[in-house]
């Protein structure tokens, strides 16, 4: 404990210019480890006020949200309620496909009703797959059409690693979204609707007799917290979009893929905590430049990070300047985000790294050979003749920083040797991303080395030649 107490004034001290050891440690931030085997892990933490990211993890890679989903639910609710096509007294049925929703659900039988408050409650609390499915056929008809609302309003709000094809976030791999798209959705959604945003802090709810504790732990266990929303699927993992307030400052930090709920919580807490006393230096008059091991242990693993900063260095997008941008040209950013996100035809290779792959001619140039170490095999006798059909592709990583790229290689080369040994690994470089691929496979070579590793919870994305 004194030996981490140790690194983190060192590490401080580095940052800051001073003699950080100097300082009590209550002052210094916390350093926060992410989760190290699990790749579905992405963070970010954004100043709520000003838009300012203050830490960004794997930020813009898609994953599924789970449950997050029903954030954008009640963005479009809340929209009908502000726009007064809506009252909190209007009541929904509940129609027989929503009553076969399995759960979590409120249990009502085909038929009956609950107002549109009892309805909101239901979804910020209860996370009510069967709520979230009446109030998309109220308000949009069917699903499918409702789907198409929530998609186009992510286009509208910046969100372009978005993708929705139902109201609740039950398992879909065609549905899709990043940390910073869940930052950029909930930011909006204190914006256009403040009159609402109490739903999200409300611990519990009594319908009908019963009562029902919010699934956002931290509203109970941490002082100043709020709100959001959770998510769990078993491919999601455990997410968590949370917000509090301190001092008068305002915070959001999502976290996506945690291992358990307990350390996502956690984790989710640290980075609150971690923020909050970068945003007390700051108003204390300290200039700081937000570095890494701020906001991580130094041997946490590696992972494409974005900083804050106060000078002209600084690199992570603000997410105002992102809704300025969507607002200004709404139907550039829907052109744009329809582009990225057309259905792969094959559900074998529908992918959360779609978005990041580079589908087009740029994206199919020349690899660049990756530093991997193979493993030591006895000599053979005869160099194997190579397959004319092994020109397919598998990818499994896009990064920020080439050393990541080659070390996933590396690590999954050895992990799944079976379905790789015959392939090359190579980081193909393009837009800012530094995509981790294996090529020189044949086409069911691909598709079984990507099966085997979703069945690992790794994202992966077969690519035809």
């Amino acid at each position: 404990m004194l030996l981490t107490a140790r690194r983190i004034a060192v590490a401080l001290s580095l940052v800051f210019g001073a003699v950080t050891a100097s300082l009590p440690l209550a002052l210094a931030a916390p350093a926060v480890a992410a989760p190290a085997d699990d790749v579905r892990y992405a963070a970010i933490v954004v100043d709520a006020n000003s838009g300012e990211v203050l830490y960004a993890r794997r930020a813009d890679e898609q994953r599924y949200p789970a449950s997050i989903t029903k954030i954008m639910t009640l963005y479009l609710v809340f929209e009908q309620l502000s726009q007064g096509k809506l009252k909190l007294t209007d009541t929904i049925t509940i129609s027989p496909r929503a009553a076969a929703q399995p759960p979590s659900k409120l249990g009502l039988a085909p038929g009956q009703k609950i107002t549109v408050d009892e309805a909101i409650q239901a979804l910020c609390i209860k996370s009510a797959n069967d709520v979230a499915l009446a109030v998309a056929e109220k308000i949009g008809g069917s699903e499918a059409r409702f789907a198409a609302l929530m998609t186009l309003r992510a286009q509208e709000l910046g969100m372009t690693q978005s993708r929705f094809v139902n109201p609740h976030g039950l398992p879909d791999s065609r549905q899709l979204t990043s940390a910073r798209d869940i930052a950029i959705l909930s930011r909006a959604m204190m914006r256009d609707f403040p009159q609402y945003y109490s739903y999200f802090g409300q611990k519990s709810m009594t319908f009908r007799g019963q009562t029902m504790r919010n699934h956002n732990g931290l509203l109970h266990r941490m002082p100043g917290v709020d709100g959001i929303k959770t998510g769990f699927t078993n491919a999601s993992g455990y997410n968590l979009a949370a917000s509090a307030v301190r001092d008068g400052r305002r915070l959001i930090t999502v976290v996506m893929g945690g291992s358990s709920t307990r350390s996502r919580d956690d984790n989710v807490a640290d980075l609150l905590n971690t923020g909050f006393e970068v945003m007390r230096r700051r108003q204390a008059g300290e200039v700081i430049n937000v570095a890494q091991n701020l906001f991580e242990h130094p041997t946490s693993p590696n992972g494409p990070v974005a900083y804050a900063s106060l000078g002209p260095s600084a690199q992570p997008r603000d997410i105002g300047d992102v809704l300025s941008a969507a607002q200004a040209s709404d139907s550039g950013v829907a052109v744009a985000a329809t582009s990225r996100m057309r259905p792969i035809a094959n559900p074998e290779e529908s992918d959360p790294m779609a978005m990041v792959s580079g589908m087009d001619a740029k994206a199919k140039a020349k690899v660049v050979p990756a530093k991997t170490t193979p493993a030591k095999t006895a000599p053979a006798a005869k160099k194997k003749k190579k397959d004319p059909d092994a020109i397919w592709s598998v990818q499994v990583g896009a990064y920020k920083q080439k050393s990541l790229a080659n070390n996933q290689l590396k690590q999954l080369s050895k992990k799944f040797a079976q379905h790789f040994a015959e392939a090359e690994g190579g980081v193909d470089a393009g837009g800012g991303w530094y995509r981790a691929r294996f090529e020189g496979l044949t086409k069911s070579g691909a598709q079984q080395a990507c099966k085997a590793l979703k069945a690992k919870k790794i994202p992966c994305l077969v690519m035809a030649p």
